[in-house]
């Protein structure tokens, strides 16, 4: 189907004819959505959203926020404002991808954290095309994607609503095969490639572009190394240094004003890359205002046209010369350059790239087509979340276990997203029979299991048939959950009440822990104590149900602040069990205890004593709780005489 010029819009879904879906592009980028936006237009979306929010981060430095294409979209107004509020580089929350599937169908994302990587691949209903604008020859968007899934699938199952957005042809020839085989070509242009008059050259001095220098070790071994080669020679630096650098020639932040003026008045712009993959917007910045462009061969700008031009070289030596003689006025050489420098705008031109841009978007959209025309086959199975003891419990966290149970199943049933819930349990008949499982729902399974651990190999052996081809083993030894049904790998989610967990657990599934406490920051509960704060970190998400928990899930634990999230805490539903009459004389009051040592049962039997003898108290103390029984006989060192 190819794209009009110009095109009315429709909703997401509805392609018929030449109408054109709405598009969210979140990114920020100042330079980029200058030439990209008008290039969407002239495709013919004339509907686009574009982010209000970014990062407070260094790398956002070229970042600015633009509201003017808010008036263009026919979307109710309460939405609008979801969108607007709503944070796209990390997890812009369920409201939000309710509203953007319910109106858009295409969208362009950079990737900034693994958030954002992953909450995309999860929700959005659509077309997602990764922008690639180039990385340094070290780096690959392949290496990107692995740092931040830990090489689990993510945009994989997004399947062909997928798109690597490449913005030179040939980034993806260096990347994994689902991105090169996921490839589209979308090439960054100059909103305007219109060459400037003005330009007088009479500030003597080396233009150099280099930012972040203070804290980017990138960018300050550039800077280094540009201050060494081309010593003895004038130079002024430009871009942004959030950290200030102490050298009189390095500008930091500069007004608009000051940097135009700068682009007109200096001598001559040096650029240093060489990188094959990366173009920065600053020479072409200097091409339109007539300044010498003087820049090494073999990196990007060779393949916008720069071979053969009087301009390039092949060494730092020969820079250094051609700057020499442009300082010293060559004005011959001077002349050359300006003159022929011009060829690099027309790679950039957007006369010279809206076919390919028409024809390409063209693709993307016919095959959102297809996708949306085929008949749409789902799975008769149920999300189905697994709930699961790691140790033998008892008691309040048993408990606590079922009720998160029932809770999880009645709350998704509400939700209108019912799931099925599993409750796992270690296969030990000494410990656990069906009477134990007697008051849960009967339409909820539980499975009893054993612990399997894996070696390395295994573990990426396991991995791989999961379908995490690009998962590597971190640690020596996994836990796998040995079921009898694929390791469990037939639930979308883990569930793991508490955190006691001996090893790295295998991450076939995201997992989420259910901590109710921290005791051992406070008691010796476990020689554990280190492997149980790394289960902690490795888990998807921690859920709490204290404020005194959290406040140690985040300061003990080290848990990411937004990987926690308190919830608050289960109780039974009232019992059958009738209260006596207020007429009744009162006869007794409960204790509820266990065997575990933070108990305090010491200073409650010194409570008690004193309550007996002391005060005199009439009311008998009826102790309750798991092993309760056994705390006048036990032999653990801190019950030991306490029957006596």
């Amino acid at each position: 189907m190819a794209l009009p010029d110009n095109s009315p819009v429709v909703h997401p879904g509805d392609f018929a004819g030449p109408k054109m879906p709405r598009v969210m592009w979140l990114l920020n980028h100042s330079s980029a959505r200058r030439f990209e936006i008008p290039m969407l237009k002239a495709c013919g979306f004339d509907e686009i959203f574009l982010p209000k929010i970014y990062p407070a981060d260094p790398s956002f430095r070229s970042a600015s926020i633009d509201v003017s294409e808010d008036r263009n979209l026919t979307i109710p107004a309460h939405d609008l404002a979801v969108l607007n509020a709503a944070n796209w580089y990390g997890d812009p929350g369920r409201d939000a991808w309710a509203v953007a599937n319910r109106h858009f169908s295409l969208l362009f994302f950079i990737v900034h954290t693994a958030e954002s990587l992953g909450t995309i691949s999860a929700h959005f209903e659509g077309a997602a095309i990764w922008r690639a604008y180039g990385l340094e020859r070290t780096n690959s968007y392949s290496n990107i994607r692995k740092h931040f899934t830990g090489g689990l699938k993510s945009i994989e199952r997004m399947g062909d609503r997928f798109w690597f957005g490449e913005a030179y042809r040939g980034l993806h020839e260096i990347e994994h095969e689902f991105l090169r085989r996921r490839t589209v070509y979308l090439p960054l242009g100059l909103p305007s490639t219109d060459q400037r008059e003005g330009w007088t050259g009479n500030d003597r001095r080396i233009f150099f572009v280099c930012p972040d220098i203070g804290f980017n070790p990138y960018y300050r071994t550039i800077f280094e190394e540009f201050r060494r080669e081309f010593a003895g020679l004038p130079y002024l630096v430009g871009g942004s240094q959030p950290i200030a650098i102490s050298d009189p020639n390095v500008l930091g932040f500069v007004t608009k004003e000051v940097h135009e003026r700068n682009m007109r008045e200096m001598r001559v712009m040096y650029y240093h890359s060489r990188e094959p993959r990366h173009v920065h917007y600053h020479p072409f910045e200097a091409v339109s205002a007539g300044m010498p462009l003087v820049f090494m061969a073999d990196g990007m700008l060779d393949k916008l046209g720069g071979i053969g031009l009087p301009g390039r070289a092949r060494t730092v030596a020969e820079a250094k010369t051609k700057i020499q003689r442009l300082l010293d006025g060559d004005a011959r050489l001077m002349d050359q350059i300006r003159t022929s420098q011009h060829v690099l705008l027309e790679a950039m031109k957007p006369d010279n790239l809206a076919t390919t841009w028409r024809e390409n978007m063209s693709q993307v959209v016919k095959q959102l087509e297809a996708a949306r025309i085929e008949p749409v086959r789902t799975s008769s199975r149920k999300k189905r979340i697994a709930i699961i003891l790691p140790i033998v419990y008892r008691g309040g966290t048993l408990r606590a276990a079922k009720l998160l149970a029932q809770a999880v199943a009645e709350g998704s049933e509400q939700a209108g997203e019912a799931v099925e819930v599993v409750l796992l349990h270690l296969d030990l008949p000494s410990e656990y029979s069906s009477k134990d499982w007697s008051d849960l729902p009967t339409s909820m399974k539980t499975r009893p299991f054993n612990w399997t651990i894996l070696d390395r190999a295994e573990a990426k052996t396991a991995m791989m048939f999961d379908g995490h081809a690009d998962w590597q083993p971190i640690y020596e030894k996994y836990l796998v959950i040995d079921d009898g049904v694929k390791h469990l790998g037939d639930c979308d989610a883990w569930v793991v009440i508490s955190d006691r967990l001996s090893l790295p657990l295998l991450p076939m599934r995201p997992v989420i822990l259910v901590v109710f406490d921290y005791l051992q920051r406070h008691y010796q509960v476990s020689h554990l104590n280190d492997q149980i704060l790394l289960a902690n970190r490795l888990a998807d998400h921690v859920i709490v149900t204290t404020d005194f928990t959290l406040r140690d899930a985040l300061q003990y634990a080290g848990v990411d602040p937004r990987r926690v999230t308190k919830v608050p805490m289960l109780a039974p539903e009232k019992g059958t069990a009738t209260r006596n009459t207020r007429e009744t004389e009162p006869t007794h009051f409960v204790w509820t205890t266990n065997l575990a040592a933070h108990k305090n049962h010491r200073r409650a039997m010194a409570a008690l004593q004193l309550y007996y003898e002391a005060y005199g108290g009439k009311l008998d103390c009826h102790v309750t709780g798991f092993g309760s029984g056994e705390i006048a006989k036990s032999q653990l060192p801190h019950l030991d005489g306490l029957g006596r």
